[in-house]
């Protein structure tokens, strides 16, 4: 007789159904199991043996084989613990097959026979619901598991003696309820930053169009500063957004006691990030910042620090907005919507082209410092702005004169408030801003006047622009007038989008 316990496989944030079979056979004692396991499933045996020895239970002097179907997709991590473990108790009359027909289980297994909690939760109960079923797993699990809806049915226990008795009714178990993460204090506001009129404007921008944007400046200019209050003028998260979010998170092992947060990530590696850190990778092909970073922001500090080949490695997901990692015997995408803001000197010793400072080098020092980071990367990029030095003036002036990160943001929502209805309008309902547009759909909500295309047109001819700096311009123009209220974009618009593009090269 063969027992059967459903489960999953994780295929980026997408759980694969696999069903653990186990069949137990006259034959010398053995623990076979077959299914492409990797070393934590091959490891799952011995824990699962002292599980059920600790939990009160022994295993037959018989030979007991563990197929995870289908055979030809491999299976990873130590989730596999717990409906192998289920699978071998209904084999051996420990608790009714039955019960187990109902549910998906998925957990690690101490050798105590205490659960322990594992990524991926989220897409699991999802799954479970779409299928029609309950989920089986660890009580650490158990709150985020419950975010998938209140009509699916969990069992989250402490060990898995909790779970048979659950399950042949001795004892049953409290369904979890979901937890929100309540981060400590506000975040930082924009009326902290001291003059710097033209980088709050561009700020500004990139928050309502959702537009890259990197910014240039000596040492102390204030640019991470502002990259850090970008998340204060965002928009609240949509219900489907942070649910691409959690699962992410979920699949990264980030969901802390299984709380999720309603605010948008921002993430900020360190300029030595590899590029399966910064864009995915590694033995079980984990997210990487680039992911974890989706409908939220991604700040590179000191860009032209990290490796070129990192950085090029961005363009993919920057472009097309999904991050796909390809493996001999895998290929996972992940979701990776993210803005872009980056930071950098204009010089190795930083302070080029700063009033009362000369380069020994000369210009040659800002050619070379600035050229580490390719030109099809700065094509991806919408916004560019130089960041000058603060004034002591600026220093000393009133507080009151700087506008707060509340005020924008009503502008900022607003704006990205008309985007939404005109997308809407035309047929793109999944597209929320400017910068998420195609080239053929900003085409047809931007149609600027002849004065504004005699203008782009002058511009592409004289820099050179390419096709691709000819649509972000278009985005970036619709923004600003989506900011201003106008219902077509005009010159003035075009003129200011043409300014920010050829701020930092002509691209």
């Amino acid at each position: 007789m063969v027992t059967r316990v459903a489960t999953v496989a994780f295929q980026g944030i997408e759980a694969v159904p696999v069903d653990v079979q186990v069949q137990i056979t006259p034959g010398f004692p053995k623990f076979i199991l077959v299914g492409l396991p990797d070393k934590a499933v091959n490891e799952s045996g011995e824990r699962v043996r002292a599980a059920l020895v600790a939990s009160g239970l022994g295993l037959p002097p018989k030979r007991i084989t563990v197929n995870l179907a289908p055979a030809d997709l491999p299976k990873e991590g130590s989730h596999y613990d717990l409906p192998i473990a289920l699978g071998v108790m209904a084999a051996i009359g420990a608790i009714p097959q039955d019960a187990l027909d109902g549910y998906l289980a998925l957990g690690e297994l101490g050798l105590d026979g205490r659960l322990a909690h594992v990524g991926g939760i989220l897409p699991a109960a999802i799954a479970a619901q779409a299928r029609d079923l309950g989920l089986i797993c660890a009580e650490p699990s158990g709150a985020e598991a419950a975010w998938a809806g209140d009509g699916l049915d969990i069992v989250a226990a402490e060990s898995l003696l909790a779970i048979a008795n659950h399950l042949t009714g001795h004892q049953l178990a409290a369904r979890p309820v979901p937890s929100k993460y309540l981060p400590q204090g506000g975040l930082p506001d924009l009326a902290d930053v001291r003059g710097q009129q033209v980088a709050r404007r561009a700020l500004e921008v990139a928050a309502a169009g959702g537009h890259n944007m990197l910014m240039v400046g000596p040492p102390g200019a204030g640019k991470s500063m502002l990259a850090a209050r970008l998340p204060s003028i965002l928009p609240p998260l949509e219900p489907r957004e942070l649910l691409d979010i959690s699962m992410i998170q979920s699949i990264a092992g980030e969901l802390a006691g299984g709380a999720i947060s309603d605010r948008r990530p921002f993430r900020a590696p360190h300029h030595s990030a590899s590029m399966a850190a910064l864009v995915g990778g590694g033995l079980r092909v984990r997210p990487g910042e680039v992911s974890l970073a989706h409908n939220g922001v991604l700040f590179l500090d000191e860009l032209p620090e990290f490796a070129p080949s990192v950085l090029d490695s961005l363009r993919q997901p920057l472009e097309s907005g999904e991050t796909v990692i390809a493996r001999a015997n895998a290929r996972v995408s992940y979701p990776s919507r993210v803005q872009l803001i980056a930071a950098m000197n204009p010089c190795k010793c930083g302070m080029a082209g700063t009033p009362g400072h000369t380069c020994r080098r000369g210009k040659a020092c800002a050619d070379d410092y600035q050229s580490r980071v390719s030109g099809p990367f700065l094509d991806r990029i919408d916004i560019r702005i130089d960041v000058p030095a603060v004034t002591a003036a600026d220093m000393i002036a009133p507080s009151a004169v700087a506008e707060s990160s509340a005020a924008v943001a009503e502008r900022v929502a607003r704006a990205r408030a008309y985007q939404r209805q005109r997308f809407a309008e035309h047929g793109a309902p999944d597209v929320f801003t400017n910068a998420a547009a195609s080239a053929t759909l900003i085409e047809k909500v931007v149609n600027p006047d002849k004065e504004s295309q005699a203008l782009l047109l002058q511009a592409a001819e004289r820099f050179n622009l390419s096709a691709r700096a000819y649509h972000r311009v278009l985005k970036v123009a619709r923004t600003l007038a989506d900011l201003a209220g106008a219902e077509r974009v005009a010159r003035p618009h075009i003129a200011e989008a043409l300014s920010y593009r050829l701020n930092f090269g002509t691209t």
